[in-house]
């Protein structure tokens, strides 16, 4: 795999910002590791952080980069400051910096798919809603997406974490506004379902003594009441942590690849 760090200017942010990438490298002798490249231009997992790191912290805390080589999947992983993945009522436009400006200087710098079956988006926490959010306001674009241990229920964030409320209002603006807002995942679900267009296929999954486990409940059960498919699982006894995360963007990985096969 070749790890690159890309510096570049963004006009809807105004700013100068950061990405790593991960692109497939065809090899044979690597101890360890074998990399694949399946195409010309590579499938695409979009990764997001949390709320406390940046685009380093994925390569700074996990196997991510080995989990990829086998895979021929590309990673792009922006930062996003404390964006919640969205346009800042308080700062800079990170949602159409993400939908519009983002894959367009990513695919002008590296050969990638710009095909909707070849492209997928996962987060953790913070990173979770946004793989979420991405995933559900922009179907025609993602074919499945992932959150691990993810803020999957913001409307009621505010009553289980406290002192977010400021991080929200910086964000969002008024938190109460945000409950059937195009940004609640609740809302957005039932409409991705009452659609006519494509959906991706959702993959979820939280740690049983993780502070967001309920919200996570509520979604899950809002998606089955409306028929929306996912894919959830529960772990016993983990936490919101990295080791935690580590083993799950790796089975994640094979979920998707499975995915993959049953597609095609």
């Amino acid at each position: 795999m070749a790890l690159i760090t890309c510096d570049f200017f963004s006009e809807s942010l105004g700013l100068s910002c950061s990405m790593k990438v991960i692109l497939p490298q065809p090899t044979v002798s690597q101890i360890g590791m074998r990399g694949v490249v399946k195409a010309k231009k590579h499938p695409v997992l979009w990764l997001l952080h949390g709320l406390s790191d940046d685009h380093t912290i994925w390569g700074r805390r996990t196997s991510s980069e080995r989990y990829m080589a086998e895979t021929g999947i590309a990673v792009i992983m922006p930062n996003a400051g404390k964006s919640f993945y969205k346009n800042m009522a308080t700062g800079p436009a990170y949602g159409t910096f993400l939908k519009e400006e983002l894959p367009k200087i990513a695919q002008s710098f590296f050969p990638l798919s710009p095909d909707r079956r070849d492209n997928f988006v996962a987060g953790l926490s913070m990173g979770g809603y946004g793989a979420f959010l991405l995933a559900l306001s922009q179907p025609e674009r993602f074919a499945a997406a992932a959150s691990l241990s993810g803020v999957l229920d913001i409307a009621n964030l505010t009553r289980e974490v406290k002192g977010i409320d400021t991080i929200l209002r910086d964000a969002f603006g008024a938190p109460s506004k945000i409950s059937g807002s195009d940004y609640d995942l609740i809302n957005l679900a039932t409409k991705a379902t009452s659609s006519r267009g494509p959906i991706p296929q959702l993959y979820a999954c939280c740690g049983s003594e993780d502070f967001l486990l309920a919200g996570n409940h509520r979604f899950v059960a809002h998606a089955g009441k409306i028929g929306l498919p996912i894919t959830y699982e529960e772990h016993e006894g983990a936490s919101h942590e990295w080791a935690y995360w580590d083993r799950q963007i790796e089975k994640f990985l094979c979920w998707l690849l499975v995915r993959e096969k049953r597609a095609g």
